[in-house]
């Protein structure tokens, strides 16, 4: 990590390793991209192998009410519809109105290559550096930036206390926290100059951090800076209206081996918020030229367990938000939930890579060629651009 790196990690890092160069980063939770054009692009992991089959329920097949006797729903039980086949659960409201303009779509049974669903450490590595295994070391999304046109010379973002595997790799990244208490006082930035007077690349390093900074408290404007998931999300929104075009950040409390209707209940509350929020702080022009892709490492059990929740699965759920996709839809080839359907007689059968939907969002958004797509951001990968995922 260069020294300039460094700093943009951390402010209070650098501070408390004054008397080195080296500085430790504190974790924070989002990571930006800046690149020439209008169109934006921002990823949500979702960790802890979120349930689809909860999010969006497949309410019309007959075998879901004896797989899911106590979490599933109906339209009569609370159950938001869709499509007369598919329906939101009730604690994803706030996204209907996304719904019905089009602005929100669903991928059902998609996974990325992972199929030891033991390690969640494991299928998060494999869905952020978009790999068939775990071979690959760098992120798929920091790859993208050498391929996408027109991109040399920017930079990107990040927001969290290390940077997060799916922006690390060869090319710039900076990172930011929206947390509130990084700031420095006037003569700690004095006595920082005066340590390394003459040093040109912390020169550099703190004028960049300084404008960061700066750039991020005006889009709080009164408000106070905060760690929640509305703030991230306020934070990726207004770089994204101002210079960034790229931004990821992930939301925790997936995992829901027991208990699961109040615990999901609140993960699916604070992706809704996410999303609604960056919708807010994008403002209606840029939410138009947006696409927002939140994803998981894997999907959960078709069946529910004995202690009220469900355990590591296969098939899961891609969500898409954003003025530029092709919204109002389920998308993805539906397996059904028999018996001689399921994986191995317990998972949804994937039938769609979820890698496929990256890959897609980066060509519609950035016109990423399927050559690149295929060969350097997702080694392996089958892409055209007769994707179901382009149209609309």
């Amino acid at each position: 990590m260069t020294l300039e790196q460094s700093i943009l990690l951390s402010r209070r890092g650098f501070l408390a390793g004054a008397c080195c160069a080296a500085a430790a980063p504190v974790l924070t939770p989002v990571t930006f991209a800046a690149m020439p054009g209008d169109n934006r692009f921002a990823t949500i992991i979702l960790r802890g192998a979120m349930d689809g089959l909860d999010f969006v329920q497949p309410y019309g097949d007959p075998a879901y009410a004896a797989l899911r006797p106590r979490l599933g729903l109906t339209p009569d039980t609370g159950l938001l519809d869709l499509d007369g086949f598919f329906g939101l659960n009730p604690a994803a409201s706030a996204l209907m109105p996304l719904w019905q303009a089009g602005e929100l779509s669903f991928v059902h049974a998609v996974s990325t290559p992972y199929r030891n669903q033991r390690s969640h450490f494991d299928g998060q590595d494999i869905l952020e550096t978009g790999g068939g295994d775990k071979s690959q070391r760098t992120g798929w999304l920091n790859r993208a930036l050498s391929v996408i046109p027109r991109s040399a010379g920017r930079k990107a973002i990040d927001i969290n206390t290390s940077m997060e595997l799916i922006l690390t790799g060869p090319n710039e990244a900076d990172s930011w926290s929206s947390q509130s208490n990084f700031a420095l006082a006037e003569d700690e930035i004095a006595f920082l100059d005066r340590l390394y007077a003459g040093d040109e690349a912390f020169a550099k390093a703190m004028e960049e951090a300084r404008k960061t900074d700066m750039a991020a408290d005006s889009l709080y404007g009164d408000a106070r800076r905060g760690a929640g998931i509305a703030d991230m999300a306020r934070l990726a929104g207004g770089m994204l209206r101002e210079e960034y075009r790229i931004a990821s950040f992930s939301i925790n409390g997936w995992d829901t081996h027991v208990g699961q209707q109040a615990q999901f209940r609140k993960a699916v509350g604070d992706l809704a918020t996410a999303i609604v929020t960056l919708k807010d702080a994008l403002g209606e022009e840029a939410w138009k030229k947006t696409v927002v892709l939140a994803m998981t490492e894997f999907g959960r059990t078709a069946r529910e367990n004995g202690t009220n929740g469900t355990d590591h699965g296969t098939g899961g759920l891609a969500v898409l938000a954003g003025g530029a996709i092709p919204g109002g839809k389920v998308l993805g080839q539906w397996p059904g939930l028999t018996g001689d359907r399921l994986l191995d007689r317990r998972d949804l059968m994937p039938t769609g890579d979820v890698r496929e939907v990256a890959a897609a969002m980066l060509h519609r958004q950035f016109g990423v060629s399927p050559d690149n797509l295929t060969a350097k951001v997702f080694p392996g990968l089958g892409f055209d651009t007769s994707s179901v995922f382009l149209r609309g």
